[in-house]
């Protein structure tokens, strides 16, 4: 799953989600489908955390603009 891009596994857990939510399937299903949900979660959320350590904020302070890393509750 680490090699599938956000968008993709985003949609997968979209469609997982309706799934579960609106379908009647058996348990060993259902299950299954848990799981695969858990994973894709899993993968969106590393990619989102090392993106999120790639973001860069820029900052203009007295005119001079600088970069600084991008913190967690920072607006």
């Amino acid at each position: 799953m680490e090699k599938m891009d956000y968008e993709k596994a985003i949609k997968r857990l979209q469609e997982i989600i309706e799934q579960l939510e609106n379908k009647e399937l058996s348990l060993d299903d259902s299950l299954k489908l848990f799981q695969e949900g858990i994973e894709l979660y899993r993968c969106c959320n590393t990619k989102l955390n090392n993106a999120e350590e790639k973001i860069l904020m820029i900052v203009e302070e007295n005119g001079v603009t600088t970069t600084t890393p991008f913190l967690e509750g920072e607006q």
